[in-house]
């Protein structure tokens, strides 16, 4: 698996993130999903990565910056095809050693609360993200559930 900085052009990975929207508006209320389009994720705050194996893309992540030293965990997603291989954690763990070289201190997610996203707080939380307050512009919401991790440098 080759882990990498994604141009957001190839259509595997364009199928990949329609195909997270989906489930995100399948899932929670349109006011609580903020999962963002392909053209929100060029934004320059934001750096994209994808995981494939050859032609087939497994799983994508994006770091937000929010500040010098804080980082926010966006479109983190494993195809269905790729479930259960560790393409997640090892996205996560791309994506915490990019953040610490960058002197982030602080990385935070902001994840739905029904059921389909269990799997989701259990990978988080195996790798330190606790609950937290909303951070942001994000407010109270029953639908969100938001994480964080202190990094250690």
């Amino acid at each position: 698996m080759e882990i990498k900085i994604d141009d957001l052009q190839g259509s595997g990975i364009i199928r990949l993130l329609e195909e997270h929207l989906a489930d995100m508006h399948a899932t929670s209320p349109a006011e609580s999903v903020h999962a963002l389009d392909v053209k929100a994720l060029q934004h320059p705050s934001i750096t994209f990565w994808s995981a494939a194996e050859g032609n087939s893309v497994l799983g994508c992540v994006a770091l937000k910056s929010l500040s010098c030293d804080h980082g926010e965990i966006k479109s983190m997603r494993t195809s269905g095809a790729a479930r259960n291989r560790g393409v997640a954690t090892k996205l996560l763990n791309h994506l915490i050693a990019d953040a610490k070289s960058r002197g982030f201190k602080q990385l935070s997610l902001e994840t739905g609360t029904q059921a389909f996203f269990s799997a989701a707080h259990g990978l988080y939380a195996k790798h330190g993200f606790v609950d937290c307050e909303p951070f942001g512009d994000y407010q109270p919401d029953p639908n969100s559930k938001f994480m964080t991790l202190v990094l250690e440098q």
